[in-house]
């Protein structure tokens, strides 16, 4: 009975050891995504900055893509070191795995060291045979019988655990040492990604130094991009205007037809493809603080995204090209309506599109444009009527 409550013990651990892992492991795995994501963000960064880095010049193009590799190099360590959190728990259940089977089997052995040492005294000086054939009666014969069969049966089950408990604590330590080197690794990637975070940062530092220098061009900037919104709400407040002339004179097909497209819009909400393939947003929605200048914010109607030289701008869903315009501080601009809904795309070098044509999801309507930093930066908008929402929030995570 004891030995059974000790295999018991053993197995039990096995199991609440295995409990945490499995959910570990689902951890685990959406740590290994996360780190796969990071590192292709970090790389994007790396071309885009190779690219802006080309102009031989401090652009706050080279910041913004500096800015965005050091975040996606600060949340890979953080998820490396989330996975080093998860290997120290696995480990420390192994090694209580480990002692609990390497209790038991001590126990085994000792319960069958006794056995054997009962079997030798109670059958020293005297034959299986003659155990048996001095039984009494027939029915004694039997039971004598049936206990040293019993008996042997014990024997060798205990012998079979014996074998299971050594072959499992074997297995058990075999994973802690497995475990030990996966986490060793983590921590060497760990060494290896906070230096290039060190020289990321320095970089960083050096580069906003040398931009601060450039305050009266910077705040020029601001000025022209306030401009250029203003002239942007203007055309967007024109259309609003057409649009609601439009309406009263449309047959009630087509304004069926333009009803079943502005519920489709809605459906995709946080689902609609990036209008460039690569890319981060390298300015985020409303108000957002200057990257450089102190005390200076700028007013974003959109989502700037910096892209690579010659990327391709394409529909993120059907709808109708209702305007193409240029903007002085916007280049080409592309207005697609889609029902109630319209989606916005500035700093184009290329249009490719024309007034009134219908376009599909990932048509491309023209190539973005790269300014003389080296900067290849577009501007996304969503409006519903006149009021323009945030981007991101009608974007897939990226």
């Amino acid at each position: 009975m004891k030995r059974n409550k000790l295999v018991f013990a053993s197995f039990l651990l096995l199991f609440l050891a295995s409990g945490p892992a499995v959910l570990a492991q689902k951890t685990k795995s959406q740590l290994e995504q996360e780190k796969k994501e990071n590192l292709r963000k970090i790389a994007e960064a790396e071309r885009i900055l190779n690219e802006t880095a080309d102009a031989k010049k401090a652009t706050l193009g080279q910041l913004k893509a500096l800015n965005q590799q050091i975040n996606a190099r600060e949340s890979l360590i953080r998820s490396i070191g989330s996975e080093i959190q998860i290997l120290d728990g696995e480990i420390i259940d192994l090694r209580i795995v480990v002692s609990s089977l390497q209790n038991d089997l001590m126990h085994l052995k000792e319960e069958y060291a006794a056995q054997i040492y009962s079997s030798y005294k109670a059958n020293r000086g005297n034959s299986r045979l003659m155990f048996l054939f001095s039984s009494s009666n027939f029915n004694q014969l039997l039971q004598r019988l049936k206990y040293l069969e019993q008996y042997a049966d014990a024997r060798r089950l205990q012998a079979e655990q014996i074998e299971v408990v050594a072959k499992e604590l074997n297995d058990q330590r075999g994973k802690v040492e497995a475990k030990r080197a996966e986490q060793q690794q983590l921590l060497n990637q760990q060494v290896r990604e906070n230096r290039k975070l060190a020289k990321s940062k320095q970089r960083q530092s050096t580069l906003v130094a040398q931009l601060t220098k450039k305050e009266r061009q910077l705040r020029k900037e601001v000025e022209e991009r306030k401009e250029a919104n203003n002239r942007l709400n203007t055309l967007i407040a024109d259309i609003v205007k057409e649009e609601e002339k439009r309406s009263s004179t449309i047959s009630v097909a087509e304004a069926a037809s333009d009803a079943e497209l502005t519920k489709q819009f809605e459906t995709f909400k946080n689902q609609l493809e990036w209008p460039v393939k690569s890319g981060f947003i390298s300015m985020g929605f409303g108000t957002q603080k200057h990257p450089v200048l102190k005390r200076i914010t700028i007013v974003n109607p959109g989502v700037d995204i910096q892209t690579e030289s010659g990327a391709l701008v394409t529909a993120v869903f059907d709808g109708v090209v209702s305007e193409i315009a240029v903007i002085p501080g916007k280049n080409q601009v592309i207005i697609i309506r889609h029902g109630d809904y319209k989606t916005l795309y500035a700093q184009l070098k290329t249009v490719n599109v024309k007034k009134g044509q219908k376009v599909k999801k990932g048509d491309v309507l023209g190539e973005v444009y790269t300014n003389r930093d080296g900067v290849s930066e577009m501007e996304f908008h969503v409006y519903k009527g006149l009021n323009n929402l945030n981007p991101e929030n009608w974007l897939a995570m990226k």
